[in-house]
């Protein structure tokens, strides 16, 4: 098969999950109890800007190397001055969100496991381990998963001039389209640390800032039941979960979707990935 036949492939394999839980970026604000607009001013519970440690650990991934060549940018969104924490869709819908792969020792399992309950997912990859394993952007593709820029490196996006945060997020874009089929239309900053320049530049490069309602802290290796009760604890209408498929020792993270995944679809959840409209 061609190169540009798989894409078109991906594409319309990607069009239409969107379209069956799909939810407008209007539908992307944290909304409240009696229909107020949620408030955004502040991270999510558990979000590793309170949480985690604000510099790179042990846990993360060291650089290795990239490619892709840029293409047409996507429509711009507004430059917004929080990121997205929550989803509104119909019912009892939640979305499931894995960062800093891929991994080939544990995105697999993670896909595999997707794969048999038919549940699409979002994966934040860093631009260095999309480049090493294209594969399975690929795959993620084929699959109906939505693919989100997660930076090159992992860094503390703070601690950089405006033009080192461009090169992290703008070579990351390429090398997500050149494997995944097109480019990215989210983006989330590592240890959730946002600031001015990354919401701009997101916006520039066609990217909506999207965080988090459920941290499981799987990257502290709790436990694969800890993990599970997280997320089952955390499940409401318009949760993220945040997660991991790489960074370090992610089998308690693959476990753990093992079993909590069949629980909440059990439990009347509809897990969906968000949906933004195409220029």
């Amino acid at each position: 098969m061609q190169k540009d036949q798989l894409f078109t492939r991906r594409r319309m394999l990607l069009a239409g999950t969107a379209a069956v839980g799909a939810v407008g970026t209007a539908g992307l604000f944290g909304w409240g109890t009696g229909g107020e607009p949620g408030r955004t001013t502040a991270p999510a519970a558990g979000a590793p800007v309170r949480r985690l440690p604000m510099k790179p650990s042990a846990h993360r991934l060291q650089p290795l190397a990239g490619y892709g060549p840029l293409s047409v940018a996507p429509r711009r969104p507004p430059v917004r001055r929080t990121p997205l924490l929550r989803i509104s869709g119909r019912g009892r819908t939640m979305v499931l969100t894995f960062d800093d792969g891929p991994d080939p020792r544990y995105t697999p399992g993670i896909l595999d496991t997707l794969a048999e309950y038919d549940v699409r997912a979002m994966f934040f990859v860093c631009g260095e381990m999309a480049a090493e394993h294209p594969y399975l952007l690929a795959r993620m593709a084929d699959e109906g998963h939505v693919v989100g820029n997660h930076t090159w490196s992992h860094p503390l996006l703070t601690r950089l001039t405006r033009r080192q945060i461009r090169s992290e997020m703008s070579r990351t874009c390429d090398v997500i389209e050149d494997a995944y089929g097109e480019r990215p239309r989210w983006f989330r900053a590592p240890y959730g640390a946002w600031n001015r320049a990354a919401f701009q530049l997101g916006a520039e490069l066609g990217m909506e800032p999207l965080a988090w309602t459920v941290d499981t802290l799987d990257w502290t290796t709790p436990g694969t039941r800890t993990i599970v009760d997280r997320v089952e604890q955390g499940a409401g209408p318009g949760v993220v979960v945040l997660s991991h498929d790489a960074g370090g020792d992610r089998s308690q993270s693959v476990r753990a979707l093992r079993t909590y995944l069949p629980q909440l679809l059990d439990a009347g959840y509809h897990i969906s990935v968000p949906h933004r409209r195409h220029p």
